[in-house]
């Protein structure tokens, strides 16, 4: 009798036994409760594969649990720009190039934090362009097109951000228009600083902002630093204060610049950074146990390759074939809660789908 009362328990705790109605309800346990999207700007597969040749110090791209592929041509062409891609992963549709936030015939669609704010969720953005430029624009605004930096930047202070950290100061407080939008986000409740990160504590029932260039933030080789990873963790420790769950969009930005600009060392430092930021996130993760992390690109920049130097086949030499975009499949790699249901080939759009079904499951099984 003992026996059986002990199963009874092990089948009650174990799987959800109903007494009530005789059947087992097993909830889905891979629900992650925090998001974490990290986007190397114009990060094709060579350029994630230069950290391992030229990278002394720990590498973190092998952490990841799960690889995919995704297709990233736009609506309009073969050949994405970052707006069109951002916007595939903000909204979930394919759209026209120099799109932010809108449909093929300019109607805003609703992005990723606009959609989470309505579940409770805060939402950040770190990058080291502007905060007006195509990717980070993408998850809060919608404009017909991505050089109406003034127009992106009045939208912010009424967006579902509750912090961000990049450049693009000048687009706020010296605008063609005289509006000082620093004080519309202050008006909203943000606390903003224009001077450097800090170190004071973030209250959770607060929104900060930090706008720290005129407009994108220096290279790393100009001395740029550690802000891309202390801007990541410092939203992290401010999102992570909130029961309701969040979403962080993390930029490495300048990857693409030194791909437009067939830079090979300007790329490199810049996926090195990039690749510090992928530890710390990954290290929030796992002390976490219950968030998300995916790394993609929103498209590869400069045809890059590791080639062999002059047929030697033991010196890597860094070579371009385009100053602009190239139409190659971007890897997506997963981490974390969920993270084995980003395998595969598919389209970039389908990565915000993913995300959101993901999120909203609550599967039983009957």
């Amino acid at each position: 009798m003992k026996l059986i009362l002990s199963v009874m328990a092990f089948l009650t705790i174990g799987f959800g036994y109903s007494q009530e109605s005789g059947k087992k309800a097993v909830k889905e346990t891979n629900k992650p409760l925090n998001v974490i999207l990290l986007i190397g700007d114009g990060m094709g597969l060579s350029q994630m594969s230069s950290v391992f040749y030229y990278k002394k110090d720990s590498i973190n791209l092998p952490n990841f649990e799960h690889v995919g592929l995704l297709k990233t041509s736009s609506g309009s062409h073969l050949i994405t720009d970052s707006a069109a891609g951002a916007t595939a992963y903000a909204c979930g549709v394919k759209t026209y190039n120099g799109a932010i936030g809108v449909l093929q015939d300019t109607t805003a669609v609703e992005n990723m934090t606009e959609a989470l704010s309505k579940m409770g969720y805060k939402n950040g953005l770190v990058a080291t362009s502007s905060i007006t430029h195509a990717t980070p624009a993408s998850f809060f605004a919608h404009v017909p097109s991505r050089k109406m930096d003034e127009a992106i930047a009045a939208q912010l202070p009424t967006s579902n951000i509750d912090f961000f950290a990049a450049g693009g100061l000048k687009f706020f407080n010296k605008r063609k228009d005289g509006v000082n939008y620093l004080t519309a986000l202050e008006k909203k409740g943000f606390e903003m600083d224009t001077v450097q990160l800090g170190d004071k504590k973030l209250k959770r029932n607060r929104k900060y902002g930090y706008l720290l260039a005129a407009d994108g933030m220096p290279k790393m080789e100009e001395g740029r630093g550690d802000f891309l990873q202390e801007g990541t963790e410092k939203a992290l420790s401010y999102l992570s204060q909130t029961s309701g769950g969040f979403f962080l969009m993390v930029e490495g930005s300048q990857i693409d610049w030194g791909g437009h600009d067939n830079e090979a060392q300007y790329l490199i430092d810049e996926m090195k950074d990039f690749d510090n930021v992928i530890g710390a996130v990954l290290d929030f993760a796992k002390k976490d146990g219950n968030t998300l992390v995916l790394l993609t690109a929103d498209h590869e920049t400069g045809g890059f390759t590791l080639a062999s130097d002059e047929g030697d086949y033991n010196s890597v030499t860094p070579k371009f074939s385009t100053g602009g975009h190239s139409a190659t499949m971007v890897p997506v790699l997963a981490y974390g809660k969920g993270a084995e249901h980003f395998g595969g080939i598919y389209e970039n759009n389908e990565l915000y789908h993913k995300i959101l079904s993901l999120i909203q499951q609550d599967r039983v099984v009957e």
